[in-house]
């Protein structure tokens, strides 16, 4: 159905609408806009592959807000930045790790996040396997043993091939066979080795940097083809690298096996002390109700094993061009359209709950919260979150959507609220309506999710069209409608799966500095 079709329909549920009931002219205007003249791509590919990734406490992020900021000026759009704690800064070099005995090969690894460098100058060491262990005082025995080596600690994929390949091309019996010495060697590894230490993960690191140990070894390999994930390190003196699947095995099955692993590491990096953490805010100031809000959510912050493309960079371009959008087509709002880039989320949603903790007054007048991260695909489904009435006002707005980016979309009506995972939960368990903008998945666990291929190529731009479309729609039907109604389900009613009692969530508060986080116990 095209657009004109769709606010044709429209006008059958246009007597239930409130009195200032949306201008379908203004929703043409949209749709033109976002659909025949869009800056997604443009905007998509300079915050990706220009810009970069934005790791909280990095220069890259300050630089990433600069220029976010940068835009929406020259949009005629008010942005700032709004500090709300600091976190520790760091700043990633050149960093690589190679292979030097038995053979030579440049190995396909990444310095973590927040790991310490070796001064720029490279540093040889063999390579030792964190071993089998009776218990924690074999473990005091082995830890000399450290001293002078890069020390591996992640279980050995024994392939590194997907399963859907062995699937479709081994036999029955093979396939068998190999996931159950898989699953039996991966399970053994879990109970004895690591877990006998009796150490949690970040004191056991710290034990063995203070052992001597030159580096650690780590992979975390997704599933998928070439993909591994690239978290923080929690060493404080020594570098620690992530590994691809195939080479974490190989340099393992080589020091496993006596044959001589000798590496070479080579990282320039650099701890900064505490820097701002800060979250990036634009807004365009309602005509009528300017003290209440129409919120665009998407956290701007990213790990950087990659670019942070679907994770956020397409929330984040989502958001932006809806208010480019917005800024044509609906230059005097009715209710304030806020943008809100939120920088912490992946150390714990700092940046969300940091405002909500500080802005009640803005909190209490959102009319509603739209929040988008979980890749590039479409909106093809929006949960209630437990707001009894959200349904209703949402079969509303779509009535007057075109059906191309409305009818895709399941509601989960009313649902139950969620808590933790994205930015959307730290408004709702302060009873605002915030809604994620749930979107076709393109793979996005096993191949872009704080992985190493989380890059611009893995944007689909029509999909970001179509989100950054809806959202300026959504907003302006937000921001012309009736407030929104908060009432809640009777949780106690509910019977899950399991049959727990189910309470709405409460908020966290959220981590103002690094050392308070819990990232370096």
């Amino acid at each position: 159905m095209g657009i004109a079709l769709a606010l044709s329909a429209a006008a059958v549920v246009r007597a239930q609408a409130p009195a200032n009931a949306p201008d379908s002219t203004v929703l043409q205007r949209i749709w033109r806009i976002g659909m025949d003249s869009s800056r997604a791509e443009q905007l998509a590919q300079t915050l990706m592959d220009s810009v970069g990734p934005r790791l909280t406490g990095t220069p890259d992020i300050r630089r990433a807000s600069d220029w976010a900021i940068a835009t929406y000026r020259s949009w005629g759009v008010s942005a700032r930045t709004e500090r709300y704690g600091t976190w520790l800064g760091w700043r990633r070099g050149l960093a690589h790790l190679d292979l030097v005995a038995p053979r030579v090969r440049s190995l396909e690894a990444q310095l973590l996040g927040w790991s310490p460098g070796t001064g720029g100058k490279p540093v040889d060491g063999p390579v030792i396997v964190f071993p089998e262990l009776a218990d924690s005082a074999a473990f005091d025995r082995w830890l000399p043993s450290v001293r002078g080596r890069f020390v591996m600690t992640s279980f050995p994929h024994p392939t590194c091939r997907p399963d859907e390949s062995w699937a479709r091309s081994a036999t029955p019996e093979t396939l068998d066979r190999m996931q159950r010495q898989r699953d039996s060697a991966q399970r053994a590894f879990s109970t004895n080795r690591i877990a006998r230490a009796k150490l949690d993960i970040p004191v056991l690191l710290r034990r063995l940097e203070q052992a001597g140990a030159l580096g650690t070894l780590t992979q975390s390999w997704t599933g998928g083809w070439g993909t591994w994930r690239v978290f923080t390190a929690r060493t404080t003196r020594i570098p620690s690298y992530a590994l691809s699947c195939e080479d974490y095995g190989l340099v393992w099955r080589l020091a496993e096996r006596g044959q001589g692993a000798v590496l070479r590491a080579t990282a320039d990096a650099q701890l900064l002390g505490d820097v701002p953490a800060f979250n990036i805010l634009a807004e365009v100031r309602g005509a009528e109700l300017p003290d209440e809000y129409v919120v665009l959510s998407a956290h701007f912050d990213s790990y950087d094993g990659a670019s942070g493309a679907t994770d956020n960079g397409t929330g984040t371009v989502t958001m932006m061009e809806a208010m480019r959008i917005l800024r044509l087509a609906y230059p005097r709002p009715r209710r304030t359209i806020l943008v809100a880039h939120w920088a912490g989320e992946e150390e714990g949603l700092n940046g969300s709950q940091a405002f909500v903790a500080d802005h009640p007054e803005v909190v209490r007048n959102i009319q509603v919260l739209f929040n988008q991260d979980n890749g590039t695909g479409r909106t093809v489904g929006i949960s209630m979150q437990g707001f009894a009435g959200g349904g209703a006002v949402f079969r509303r707005w779509f009535a007057r959507v075109p059906a191309e980016l409305a009818s895709p979309i399941r509601l989960g009506d009313p649902d139950t609220p969620g808590s933790g995972g994205t930015d959307a939960s730290s408004f709702v368990c302060a009873g605002v309506p915030a809604f994620e903008l749930g979107g076709v998945r393109w793979d996005y666990n096993p191949y872009t999710w704080h992985t190493n291929r989380d890059t611009y190529d893995k944007v689909v731009i029509d999909d970001l069209k179509s989100n950054a479309t809806l959202v300026a729609m959504l907003a302006y039907l937000a921001a012309e409608d009736a407030r929104f109604p908060r009432d809640r389900i009777d949780l106690a009613a509910v019977r899950p799966p399991g049959g727990q009692r189910l309470t709405w969530p409460e908020c966290d508060k959220a981590a103002r500095t690094f050392r308070e986080s819990g990232f370096m116990k």
